[in-house]
């Protein structure tokens, strides 16, 4: 098979702020495996948590050199492929597994929920994510959802450098805004654990679903601590890369983010699912800067999590593909082969 992969840049309409710094453009890898006529795409997206960055030059770079040594082998080798992907960064992991996915779909001709028996009707709707900032922006931002899509839930950056008072304006802003709507929140590490403890409490009086990843990567030790006093589940994300971190975390986490570019991609974000549901923990989906690519292939898997954060390509001034639908404020996955994606008109 021939590996293949080529550079393309996604700029946000509205920059994202978290705790950790801004967001407006970053530069995704495309990767192609073809092989009988038959091209399977996939999505490597740069991040950068604390000392795992993964840059874009990193990933471009893991890609093309294992290129070489993929191409004596044929997508149906998921075995041994596997094994030389363990060697790369997780995102250039992910890109290479959603391709060979997409390839095995469309050489089946069936798209992959189809394909591992799933039912979309179970698909919950996503969240969509307001960044850190003013209350009067975060107000503004809202607005610009709710005349854009049919939104159901907001997800809410915290974690303010500010402080808990400045998160504590933005969000009770929000929910006066948006009174009967869900709301889920995302600290990203930004919380000492007193904070965390507080923001809870707080949160609660405000029907704040859950709250995700309130301590910083590295302060898990504290995670039992703030599990017991406080009387909303607690989701790590920054915390659980893969499965083989999910053990450890059982007894202290309600419940797990996975994302494709952090697990590896499909076959690994498989594997946390049912890990994480064998130890009693609750699954959901996020994303990085992904475009419709990436978002689309955890849409196909989206049946089996009980929430989803799949909205990086809404905000997207010129999405650069087409795939999953957004329709009452669910992401669904089309019935073409694969991932059923394609290139959107905008991107020629």
């Amino acid at each position: 098979m021939h590996v293949s992969a080529e550079l393309f840049t996604v700029r946000k309409r509205f920059p994202l702020t978290i705790s950790r710094g801004t967001t407006a453009q970053t530069t995704n890898v495309w990767v192609k495996v073809a092989q009988d006529g038959i091209e399977g795409w996939g999505e490597a997206s740069p991040f950068s948590l604390g000392d795992r960055p993964q840059s874009t030059e990193t990933l471009l770079e893991a890609i093309q050199t294992i290129a070489p040594q993929l191409q004596s082998m044929n997508p149906w080798e998921r075995q041994r492929i596997g094994s030389i992907l363990q060697t790369m960064p997780s995102s250039a992991q992910a890109a290479i597994d959603m391709a060979l996915h997409d390839w095995i779909g469309k050489k089946a001709g069936l798209p992959l929920w189809q394909l591992w028996g799933l039912d979309c009707d179970r698909i919950v709707p996503t969240s969509v994510t307001i960044g850190i900032n003013t209350p009067e922006a975060a107000v503004a931002r809202v607005r610009d959802w709710l005349q854009f899509i049919e939104v159901k839930i907001f997800k809410i950056k915290l974690g303010n450098p500010a402080g808990i008072e400045a998160d504590r304006e933005m969000l009770a802003a929000i929910r006066d805004e948006v009174p009967t709507l869900e709301l889920f929140v995302d600290a990203n590490g930004g919380w000492n654990l007193d904070d965390a403890i507080a923001m809870c409490r707080w949160l609660a009086d405000y029907d704040v679903k859950y709250v995700e990843q309130p301590l910083a990567r590295g302060e898990e030790k504290h995670l039992p601590q703030l599990k017991q006093r406080s009387p909303l589940p607690i989701f790590v994300d920054e915390s659980c890369m893969t499965s083989r971190d999910i053990p450890q975390l059982s007894n202290c986490a309600g419940g797990i983010n996975i994302k494709l570019m952090k697990a590896g991609g499909l076959s690994e974000a498989m594997r946390m699912v049912q890990v994480a549901k064998t130890l009693g923990l609750q699954v959901m989906f996020g994303c990085y800067s992904d475009s419709s690519l990436s978002n689309t292939a955890a849409a196909h898997l989206a049946p089996l999590a009980d929430y989803l954060d799949l909205d990086s390509h809404l905000n997207l001034t010129a999405e650069p593909f087409v795939g999953a639908i957004i329709r009452s404020g669910r992401l669904l996955p089309n019935c073409k082969p694969g991932l059923g994606v394609e290139r959107s008109a905008v991107a020629g």
